[in-house]
């Protein structure tokens, strides 16, 4: 009788397991979608977080009236937690491009999923409550939940996103949940009610998402057609953003995160007014650093002088980076830039990287992406600055992206204010892209040797840049901001004007 106990006990603690590791994976999920789709990903997880806890209060409330059937209401609530964590991307990935909707029920999801994940704790406790010491109990209930909610914080960005993406990761999990259902059923078959329909419910509910995870990227495929409304040629999940490449007609677009990079129709007008400003005012351009950029672009411009002798790309992403070394589409784009044996590509948190190198360098070309979360923020902060210009020779040039003065104008100027905090000479230009719109750029000199006005070297092949830099530093008043802010790290005011500016579009 003994043995049979504990194999009872360790059946259901195991599902205790199962159901921590698979409800944050769901919440994970989640707040990965919500953060592609509106932005700030700080924001989007913390609202995931608080409403995923909050229901699971909500469903440990009113597992207390819940008294009859324990054992069969627990397999029948992990059955609804795997069909509906487990069909939660899907639902979500199909209503990607419909706002409202989407939000509504991200959140629902969430809500239902806490509920029925906050029932099974104390319902489990119930059943288990004459069977083990009450000390015993909850201290193995807690030690197996927060156990597999470690498992699946860890597993989510190291494994489970770069292999199976966020749908199939959802899919995947929801049927983890239903097996240990159906386990339950063959296991536990004497304890249980009316166990014949448990199993089939059980066993249906896994068939639907077997099937829909043999038919995800069909699936994932029609959604983001929706989405983009283009013919989708490429798709990649890395460990840090979703990566899809587009073609229509003669155009190529690449998105990452829902947002897009560039077109191929005019991608040199934002390359050429990115790069060729600092490069021809520079005195000297033999070593060139590029922070972000990972398309090879920007290093595509670079090459065009001849007095380059380095080029450091340093950019998180190495799937970024190898796609553009591989794709033949791609590297037609950049001039197979990134295999250029002046090139040497780093894979590496910038933030970081420039707190730990001792190189110097003569241009910096920055071109992260927008500061639409705390994470990129930080790359935009007056510590990062600080921190790169010691990486700088003197009279060095730096040249950074800043959004859009028309679209972001607060986001633009806290920008290059954060940027005039560090540097004794700066100014600010735009340019238009037709896939943007008014695009802006800040430019700063670390010495005076030098001068905006200045043009020590051309090339002949641009389709844009005149060289005239002062036709490109001129503002209208649509484009101008009053009392802005500094982008700091303990306050990141800019990942909030970039989410208000940009919101409202």
């Amino acid at each position: 009788m003994g043995k049979k106990i504990l194999k009872f006990e360790y059946l259901l603690l195991f599902a205790v397991f199962t159901i921590a590791t698979c409800g944050l994976v769901y919440e994970l999920v989640a707040g990965t979608l919500a953060s592609y789709l509106l932005g700030d990903s700080v924001k989007q997880f913390s609202f995931i977080i608080g409403v995923y806890l909050f229901s699971m209060g909500i469903g440990s409330y009113f597992s207390k009236f819940l008294t009859k059937n324990l054992l069969n209401t627990f397999v029948d609530i992990e059955i609804l937690v795997g069909l509906i964590g487990g069909l939660s991307s899907v639902i979500l990935f199909l209503l990607f491009e419909t706002d409202f909707a989407f939000q509504f029920i991200l959140y629902f999801l969430v809500f239902v999923t806490g509920c029925l994940v906050g029932l099974e704790i104390p319902l489990l406790m119930n059943i288990l409550k004459d069977k083990v010491a009450f000390k015993d109990l909850v201290s193995n209930v807690f030690t197996f939940d927060y156990i597999g909610a470690l498992l699946a914080s860890i597993l989510f960005p190291l494994i489970l996103v770069p292999k199976l993406g966020i749908m199939g990761t959802s899919l995947f999990f929801g049927m983890i949940n239903i097996s240990i259902a159906i386990a339950l059923c063959f296991l536990l078959k004497a304890e249980l009610k009316n166990v014949k329909l448990l199993k089939a419910k059980a066993i249906l509910s896994f068939l639907i998402l077997l099937i829909t995870f043999i038919f995800s990227e069909n699936l994932l495929s029609f959604s983001e057609g929706k989405l983009y409304g283009e013919n989708i040629i490429y798709t990649n999940s890395t460990q840090y953003q979703r990566i899809v490449l587009t073609h229509n007609k003669s155009d190529y677009r690449l998105y990452l995160n829902n947002n897009l990079q560039f077109s191929s129709a005019d991608e040199y007008r934002y390359h050429e007014a990115l790069v060729h400003p600092a490069m021809s005012m520079a005195k000297s351009v033999k070593k060139v650093l590029v922070l972000g950029g990972g398309d090879g672009l920007a290093v595509r411009e670079i090459l065009k002088y001849n007095e380059v002798e380095k080029i450091t790309l340093v950019d998180l992403d190495e799937g970024m980076t190898k796609l553009f070394q591989t794709n033949q589409v791609l590297t037609n784009f950049n001039k197979n830039a990134l295999k250029n044996s002046k090139v040497t590509v780093l894979n590496k948190d910038a933030y970081i990287w420039a707190k730990t190198t001792q190189e110097k360098f003569d241009v910096v070309i920055i071109d992260f992406p927008d500061p639409s979360n705390y994470s990129l923020g930080k790359l935009y902060s007056l510590n990062f600055y600080a921190t790169l210009q010691k990486l700088l020779s003197e009279d060095a040039l730096v040249t950074v992206q800043t959004t859009s003065p028309y679209f972001a104008p607060k986001s633009f100027w806290c920008i290059n204010k954060t940027i005039a905090q560090v540097f004794p000479q700066i100014d600010a230009y735009h340019a238009y892209v037709p896939s943007f719109g008014e695009w802006g750029f800040t430019i700063a000199i670390n010495g005076f040797g030098t001068t905006f006005n200045t043009v020590n070297r051309k090339v002949e092949s641009l389709k844009f840049y005149n060289y005239q830099f002062d036709t490109y530093n001129q503002f209208t008043k649509d484009m101008m901001a009053k009392d802005i802010e500094i982008n700091r790290l303990d306050n990141q005011i800019l990942v909030r004007y970039f989410d208000e500016e940009w919101g409202k579009l």
